[in-house]
This record gives structure tokens, C-alpha cells and sequence, in this order.
């Protein structure tokens, strides 16, 4: 029993309980986003939301192709709504905050003659001028 208590209070395990709570949730809003606001954008623009009555009949079989036809606009709607809505955004926010510390010069300017030397130089090549270390 000690054993199963010790699993079950792994961080992992609570974070990805955590994970799905969350992504249910989620799934929840983008279905709602995809029934409520583009399915019917849909039928606006194409004249017909709903593709299920789409069949046809070969030796007393019946093929439902308008459900796949539905399942497939849906999953593209749902992805595309993903990824414009979730993945760009998120993108931009991680880009955002990885600022790259500046890269450590490998020149200086002469003290003479503003000329770049490389940092170490003791002397520029342009103007011979000693420089300071």
C-alpha cells in the first residue's frame, strides 16, 4: 500500500491528472467554438451545415458518406481552430520571452581611430596605436 500511495503522490502522475482535467475542459470551449460559431459560418457560406444525410446504396448496404464527410470538417475546424487560437499565440508568447542575452563582443573600437580591432589587440592595425588592455 505504501508503495501505491508513493505513485499516486508523484508529481507526474498529479500534473498529468491535472493535464487531462484541463484538456477536457478545453476540448469543451473549441467544441463549443466549432458547433456554435464556425459550423454555422459554414452553412452561411456553403448553404448546408450538416452533411450526414449524404448516403448512397449498393446491394442493400447503405453508405453514410456524408459522416465522414462531417467528421472530417470537423476535425479540420477543430485543428485549424487549435492551432490559430492555441499553438500561434503560445508561439509568439514563448518567442517573446526567450530574449537571447547578448553575444560577448569580439571587437572593440580603436581609441584613435575608431577603427573594430579584435577585442584582444594590443596595438590597432590601422593606426599602430597602443591600446589599452
Amino acid at each position: 500500500m505504501r508503495g501505491f500511495k508513493a505513485f499516486l503522490l508523484r508529481g507526474n502522475v498529479v500534473d498529468l491528472a491535472v493535464g487531462v482535467v484541463i484538456g477536457v475542459a478545453f476540448g469543451a470551449v473549441v467544441t463549443a467554438f466549432v458547433k456554435d460559431l464556425v459550423t454555422p459560418l459554414v452553412a452561411a457560406l456553403f448553404g448546408k451545415p450538416d452533411f450526414s444525410s449524404l448516403t448512397f446504396t449498393i446491394n442493400h448496404s447503405r453508405f453514410l458518406y456524408g459522416d465522414f464527410i462531417n467528421a472530417v470538417v470537423a476535425f479540420v475546424v477543430v485543428a485549424a481552430v487549435i492551432y490559430f487560437f492555441v499553438v500561434v499565440p503560445f508561439t509568439a508568447l514563448i518567442a517573446r520571452s526567450r530574449k537571447e542575452p547578448p553575444a560577448d563582443p569580439t571587437t572593440k573600437k580603436c581609441t584613435e581611430c575608431l577603427s573594430e580591432i579584435p577585442k584582444d589587440a594590443r596595438r590597432c592595425a590601422f593606426c599602430a596605436s597602443p591600446q589599452p588592455v
